[in-house]
């Protein structure tokens, strides 16, 4: 690689050196505010704010896992005393780090305070750099974790004024293990105020660090501190204007070390040079001629020749790939008629704080406006992005879209059809090929050549003085064409966006096409015609348009020539600061000839080629160096270097040895195995080499060195939080390392503290009940006498008719010791607390047992003999009595994480406590008269129950924050059993075990779908795993029992379990571990295993008769239909650990976890629906689009996997 001349070198350095000594400015303080996810604090004076830390902080000597950021410009390591005791007083009586201390305020919503915790890469990286910078002398650092404090806008606590004068200030807190240091930043213009109001007068605003009140033997003392300021306005308003950093209105500090620590280090830093006139600087050109070494710092010495005069023969040499280390890109908006997108775009700055977004082939020059990037010579690009002349070039990318043909009323999909080019750079020849394109639409495709128009353009063969594309753009632009075919006027939009190089060194693209085109038989071949066509160049925008012919021959042999016109729009941004727009020519000429077209009806493969120039809108005199016609000879990894007349020379690209007309890569890794350093891995690629590194490592900001990577912590998943319990608080996780807490509805505090509210003293229940205050919520109970749900009560009801036939039974027998005793050899009925008959009597006497509908007459074939007892189902209850009569109604749960099941027409829940269930505050959540419950599932996210029900065959939903039953569907369902939920797909999948099939649809119970009819016998149970797209099911056919999953599109369907099983009812799956577990009432077994390993192992034995399952943490929950209970089950233990039986001792069915908050995840279908028209079905991959079963005459498109 070339080095530009001493010369240009010094005024450079100049131009660096004179930057420095200007004040920074709000722009270069670290990102904050809400686009940096900030939080803030609660707007006032004097607010404080508890911010626990996800690493600690060492101050002094001491070691805090929290700090309290308060709005006074501080930070302390103790809960602050009241504001009096500190203010203008420096030190204070306890730890505190003052950014600027005063009487402030933002309660008028003007001024705020930001925070946050951040690990990212990039505060990181410039962290490292101010403290390296402020201790020159010292070994360079590499925080691990940094908080970020910003105070903006903040006006002093007095009386309102219209003109409140406003300070601007922040504090970065960036540590390593054993190593903390605080970096302040006063920006230009930030303080506008330096005193603060106090109760005689006012006082001066100070800075420093103090480490409070220590004990020394048996008395306190005033511990160490450091004063940044004086007890005078002067020192303040020097904050923004001095340094001890080396960068004026930045200070930095090493303000606690471990295990030994003495007092505050400030940074080293402190002189400025004067602003000033650069004198003249003359360096001999010919100094340029020696031969510069450039040392690594892993030992590698790169040569590089003397710099030449353009025109002169560039010798290049092997460079590495190095990524490019993030930064914070503005976004601006180009709007055009047609085009709408956001590009990159320079940040105002210098080079000396932006560097690192130029490519890693490019120079940064600094201008007084602000900086650009240039390649180097042997390169060209627009600086961000540059790439080695004479080198071929490669794009990937994708095609998405939908494209009708003539005038069919339906159009073909296109989903990630893979599209790929070649450019031989060096002729300006361009190749594009696209797969899977269908018959059906590939032969009529055949005229767009120009869906590759756009690499041809970028990679062109230049003529003298013009340049291509890529040199002008770069490679991020969008384009986008509108293509109306004649004379039938067929539309068709296409829009690419080039998203740059990536680390493969190649260009990277996706293209979508929406439209019409012209039908082109199959068969027949298409020859598109030579075109020349006019880019006209201005401000970040590129425009042409054009008419083309092509040529289709039919299969018969005759032809037509047809036209179509096309316009086009490329939107990209370039460096305002170089000058380089007024040497952009306005207008170029794209030649384009020996076009090429094919559609190969055996690959489905469309293909295009075509040659490509660029020069003068007149012509021009024809070039006749081979250099310009392209008929040169050189290797396609060489550069064509014109001479005079038709002279010239081959020279290998980049990366490449040989003589030019014959060029063979250099494979660096091999010559140099010790490039990459330690961790990293050195592949070889054309022309370049690229160091990766290895797994749990990336790179540090010299971007070859490969450092741990501390991956940010979500502490809300990992159970690390500082919140209260989850039956009290929510934890929501904010990016970084960073959390929120809040507690939960029926509590009150900070999130980390919750308590109780009372809502007895509200007065919520009726005035004939009992008010029962319950941990996060109440509960209602009518008093005696009087029947409800507490929140309506009314006295007495009708007996039924199993209370009457029983009450007039056991009036007519005598009473003994024991209480009444019928006739000997009489059945007496038993009804449960409803009034209605038991699914199962029992006759005392003979030892018999049946079960009866709701009538109470005897079902037929269900009589056991003495000693067994028959299964009986609650199929009908009793008709509602007359007159009062609980309402179907829900009673609202408590906040927390609760377990709902299903019992006959009930719904009940059991509050948990960590893992173990309150028992005592088990209550009916919902109770349905005469109705079957079997299946439940909990939707978190609208915190809604789903049941299904047998008796009418229906799926209902209802709220459980309180509300009426809704039905959600009633028809077509003749036994449906298992439910689930997607709670981020939005939809619900139910087992019908008389239709044997497993069935979808949307939550509101439109779209339905059935996804398997095939070999089921006895579907039961059905679990969903949204985040991974995964389905599963159980089905207990007698004969050959099984567990299935499937993706929950349906597809992908296998078998998981099919030895060993009994009555598989039970199935859960437990999304922390990704363990399915199935609970089996013919086995009497509880087992697990792992989806995708089969580690199929035993949890527990002995199960009388499990039927509902559910998970949650450490436990796994099952009702019991012999035990009629809820079983709790340890499963690291494997051991029961707790059983609940409700009051009313009838079987329990289905049962489900009411998460207090949302399990973490993600799947394809969570935003907008996935892009689908109707049904959007989660797989591992992606995701499908599906219609639903009756989408005749609906707009519905449907797309198989991936996305």
């Amino acid at each position: 690689m070339g080095w530009q001349e001493r010369g240009w070198l010094a005024c450079v350095s100049f131009l660096g050196f004179v930057a420095s000594v200007q004040s920074i400015t709000r722009g270069e303080l670290f990102p904050y505010g809400p686009s940096a996810r900030d939080q803030s604090l609660e707007p006032g004076n004097d607010q404080t704010h508890r911010l626990g830390l996800d690493k600690p902080v060492l101050f002094y000597d001491g070691t805090f896992d929290s700090i309290f950021i308060n709005t006074n410009g501080f930070v302390a390591t103790a809960e602050p005393t009241s504001e009096s005791t500190y203010l203008g007083k420096m030190p204070s009586k306890f730890g505190m780090i003052a950014a600027l201390q005063g009487d402030l305020d933002t309660s008028d919503g003007a001024g705020k305070v930001f925070f946050r915790q951040d690990s990212s890469p990039e505060v990181l990286h410039r962290a490292a750099e101010q403290i390296n910078r402020g201790f020159p002398d010292d070994d360079e650092v590499d925080p691990t974790h940094a908080v970020v404090i910003t105070w903006v806008d903040v006006a002093t606590h007095e009386p309102q004024t219209q003109d409140k004068k406003r300070n601007t200030f922040q504090l970065v807190i960036a540590s390593l293990e054993r190593a903390s240091y605080a970096i302040v930043l006063y920006p230009r213009d930030g303080i506008q105020s330096s005193t603060s109001p106090a109760q005689d007068g006012s006082v001066t605003m100070h800075a420093g660090f103090s480490k409070g009140v220590v004990k020394v033997f048996l008395f306190n003392t005033q511990g160490p501190y450091y004063r940044t300021t004086r007890d005078d306005e002067a020192s303040v308003r020097t904050l923004a204007e001095e340094t001890n950093s080396g960068l004026r209105g930045v200070w930095v500090y090493e303000i606690g070390t471990s295990p030994f620590f003495t007092n505050v280090a400030p940074g080293e830093v402190t002189d400025l040079p004067t602003e000033a006139t650069p004198p003249e600087v003359y360096v001999d050109p010919t100094d340029a001629i020696e031969e510069r070494r450039l040392v690594h710092t892993n030992g590698q010495v790169e040569e590089y020749p003397p710099y030449e005069p353009e025109g002169g023969q560039i010798v290049v040499h092997p460079v590495q790939y190095q990524p490019l280390q993030p930064g914070n890109p503005e976004v601006v908006v180009v709007e055009d008629t047609d085009i709408n997108v956001d590009v990159f775009s320079y940040n105002f700055g210098t080079c000396a704080n932006n560097r690192n977004k130029c490519s890693q082939f490019a120079d940064c020059n600094d201008f007084s406006s602000g900086y650009c990037c240039a390649c180097k010579p042997g390169f060209y690009g627009n600086g961000i992005q540059c790439v080695a002349e004479g080198k071929p070039q490669r794009m990937n990318g994708k095609l998405h879209g939908r494209v009708y043909v003539g005038s069919s009323p339906s159009s073909v999909e296109f989903s990630s059809n893979d599209l790929h080019s070649y450019v031989v750079a060096n002729d300006g020849r361009s190749y594009v090929a696209i797969s899977d394109i269908p018959q059906n639409v590939g032969p009529s495709l055949q005229p767009l050549s120009s869906i590759g128009g756009a690499i041809g353009w970028a990679f062109a063969l230049e003529q003298p003085g013009f340049k291509n594309g890529f040199s002008h753009v770069g490679g991020e632009f969008t384009r986008q064409a509108e293509v109306t075919f004649l004379p039938g006027n067929e539309k068709l939009t296409i829009r690419q966006e080039f998203k740059g190089i990536d680390e493969h060194d190649h260009l990277v693209v996706s293209t979508s096409l929406e439209g019409r085109v012209p039908e082109v038989p199959q068969g027949s071949t298409v020859q598109v015609e030579p075109y020349s066509e006019i880019y006209q160049y201005s401000n970040n925008l590129i425009t042409s348009s054009s008419t083309r012919n092509y040529i289709v021959t039919l299969p018969d042999g005759t032809a037509d020539t047809r036209t179509y016109q096309w316009r086009q729009t490329i939107s990209f941004q370039s460096c305002q600061h170089d000058g380089s727009l007024g040497n952009m020519k306005p207008t170029q000429m794209l030649s384009v000839d020996q076009i090429f077209v094919m559609y190969d009806h055996n690959n489905e493969l469309i293909r295009f080629a075509m040659s490509n120039k660029i020069g003068d809108v007149n012509g021009g005199q024809p070039e006749e160096n081979p250099c310009f016609t392209g008929r040169h000879g050189c290797d396609t990894n060489a550069a064509c270097r014109p001479g005079e007349g038709n002279q010239f020379t081959c020279e290998c690209a980049t990366g490449f040895n040989g003589d030019g007309r014959s060029c063979y890569d250099v494979d660096e890794c091999r010559e140099a195995p010790q490039t990459c350093g330690f961790h990293a891995i050195c592949n070889n690629q054309p022309g370049t080499f690229r160091c990766e590194c290895e797994d749990g490592y990336q790179f540090a900001r010299d971007g070859q060195t490969c450092v741990e990577v501390n991956r940010p912590v979500d502490a809300c998943e990992e159970g690390t939080h500082t919140c209260d319990s989850p039956e009290r608080a929510q934890c929501s996780y904010t990016g970084g390392s960073s959390f929120i807490c809040s507690c939960l509805p029926g509590f009150i505090g900070d999130g980390r503290v919750c308590q109780d509210i009372d809502e007895c003293q509200q007065g919520r229940c009726h005035r004939d009940a009992v008010c029962y205050n319950t941990e996060g919520s109440f509960t209602c109970q009518c008093r005696p006498g009087y029947y409800g749900d507490g929140l309506s009560c009314s006295p007495g009801r009708t007996k039924t008719k199993c209370e009457t036939q029983r009450e007039n039974l056991l009036g007519a027998t005598e009473y003994g010791p024991r209480g009444p005793r019928p006739p000997v050899g009489q059945y007496v009925p038993t009804c449960d607390e409803n009034g209605a008959f038991e699914p199962m009597q029992c006759h005392d006497s003979t030892g018999h047992c049946w079960c009866v509908d709701r009538n109470g007459q005897e079902i037929p074939g269900t009589r056991s003999g003495p000693g067994s007892t028959p299964l009986c189902i609650d199929h009908g209850g009793v008709t509602p009595p007359i007159g009062p009569t609980p309402r179907p109604d829900v009673h609202p749960l408590p906040s927390g994480t609760h377990l709902l099941f299903a019992q006959s027409g009930r719904i009940e829940h059991v509050p948990l406590d960590s893992y173990d269930m309150k028992s005592d505050d088990a209550k009916t959540v919902l109770h349905l008269p005469g109705k079957v419950i079997i299946g439940v599932a909990y939707d978190c996210v609208e915190k809604m129950v789903y049941w299904t029900e047998i008796t009418s065959p229906s799926i209902s939903k209802a709220n459980i924050q309180g509300g009426d039953p809704v039905n959600v569907i009633r028809s077509d369902l003749d036994s449906p059993e298992g439910i689930a939920i997607d709670y981020l797909g939005r939809t619900m999948f139910w087992t019908d075990s008389v239709r044997d099939h497993i069935e979808v649809a949307s939550l509101d119970g439109s779209q339905r779908r059935v996804l398997i009819n095939s070999d089921l016998v006895n579907p039961r149970s059905i679990i969903t795993d949204p985040p991974n797209g995964n389905l599963y099911w159980s089905d207990w056919n007698r004969d050959a029992p099984k567990i299935e999953t499937s993706y929950m599109d349906g597809s992908n369907r296998r078998v998981l379990v099919k030895d060993d099983l009994g009555l598989p009812n039970g199935l859960t799956y437990d999304s922390q571990s990704s363990l399915l577990c199935w609970a089996d009432a013919g086995t009497h077994k509880m087992e697990c295993m792992h989806p995708d390993r089969g580690d199929r192992r035993k949890i527990m034995e002995g199960l009388q008769y499990p039927f509902g399952m559910t998970a949650f943490g450490k436990n796994i929950y099952y009702t019991d239909w012999r035990r009629n209970a809820v079983v709790a089950v340890d499963r690291y233990a494997a051991k029961e650990s707790d059983e609940f039986q409700p009051q009313k001792r009838t079987k329990l069915y289905g049962i489900t976890t009411a998460y207090a908050q949302c399990p973490s995840g993600q799947n394809y279908c969570a935003a907008n629906n996935g892009g689908c028209t109707h049904l959007c079905l989660a797989t591992p991959g992606g995701r499908s689009c599906k219609c639903p079963s009756n989408a005749v005459g609906v707009s519905c498109v449907e797309r198989d996997g991936g996305y």
